[in-house]
């Protein structure tokens, strides 16, 4: 009967039949960052999967700045109609509790979860003069000497320093934060200038293999499979230092029902299959394509812990 209905309405009212179909036509992916960045190409293998299972051509519209707001905002501010989404990383998470009140959206209300499409891995990386092959020995010696143990990373509120103070009230060692404007943070711990840093895996994996760097533990509940001869945080001891990068498909709020179906199915199944899966994992990313019933609740548990872990470090963006 609804099928009935639907083709019905298709001739009586085609505004109303083509709300609830997204093939043909045109998707916009919205990525708060530049060309390049890992969530770039992330949500470039994403569309191509979309592009072939919806026969839409799907547009990267990358717009960086203000720590993804700019971006994140013209999806908050779009057309509920499916043909605009947004690409989003672990910032979205972590920007109610750095950014506060000044955020220009409500990251709960503003939009609908369609699906975590993946995540990736940091690893406790340090220069190979440090005297600790494995993170009980690093604390040990950051213990001996408070305060000269520092940890670089990309900047106040990044998953690398929430990472670090995840490691400081873990371990009580007093390690000093050392941020970095850009990716130099990882070549500053090689050339020695800091003692450690947790670079996602991919990042990291040519210098540990090459010797520049020492892994010790990475995050995640499985290793790596850039670096499977590293252990995971939990089976080195540490289960509280969790951090872990993660992708996803937002749109605006009040994506119609079936839209929203579409879209979580198809989105989830592109990055679980064939060609594109293979290339997410050799990237060093690890699919999930959860669907928008399980993303919601698991993006307000990241909103809530990422929130206190950056109140108690007591450091915000200058």
């Amino acid at each position: 009967m609804r099928a009935a209905i639907l083709a019905v309405a298709a001739v009586l009212l085609p505004g109303l039949a083509s709300a609830e179909t997204l093939e043909g036509g045109t998707i916009r992916i919205v990525v708060p960052y530049a060309p390049g960045a890992a969530t770039d190409n992330l949500a470039r293998l994403l569309a191509q999967g979309l592009e072939e299972k919806l026969k839409v051509t799907v547009v990267i519209d990358n717009r960086a700045g203000g720590g993804t707001q700019i971006g994140t905002r013209a999806v908050a501010t779009a057309k509920p109609d499916g043909r605009t989404l947004g690409f989003i990383d672990t910032a979205f998470a972590i920007n109610p509790g750095l950014v506060g009140a000044a955020l220009p959206y409500d990251t709960i209300k503003d939009f609908t979860p369609i699906s975590l499409m993946a995540t990736a891995q940091l690893v406790l990386v340090v220069n190979p003069a440090v005297k600790a092959q494995n993170i009980s020995e690093l604390v040990a010696l950051a213990k001996a000497e408070p305060g000269k143990v520092g940890y670089a990373t990309t900047g106040v509120g990044s998953a690398p320093h929430l990472a670090g103070q995840q490691f400081k009230e873990a371990t009580g060692a007093n390690i000093v934060h050392v941020p970095f404007n850009s990716g130099g943070f990882l070549t500053n711990v090689v050339g020695g200038h800091v003692a450690m840093a947790f670079p996602v895996v991919a990042s990291a994996r040519d210098f540990v293999e090459s010797g520049s760097l020492r892994a010790l533990a990475v995050t995640g509940p499985e290793r790596a499979r850039l670096l499977p001869n590293v252990p995971t945080m939990k089976e080195a001891g540490f289960p509280a230092i969790d951090a872990t990068p993660f992708f996803g498909l937002i749109g605006p709020k009040g994506l119609p029902p079936e839209v929203l179906a579409q879209l979580s199915e198809t989105a989830s199944a592109a990055l679980r299959e064939g060609a594109i899966k293979e290339k997410v994992v050799q990237t060093g990313f690890n699919p999930v394509g959860g669907n928008s019933a399980e993303f919601k609740p698991w993006l307000e548990k990241e909103i809530t812990k990422w929130a206190g872990v950056i109140e108690r470090s007591g450091e915000r963006p200058k």
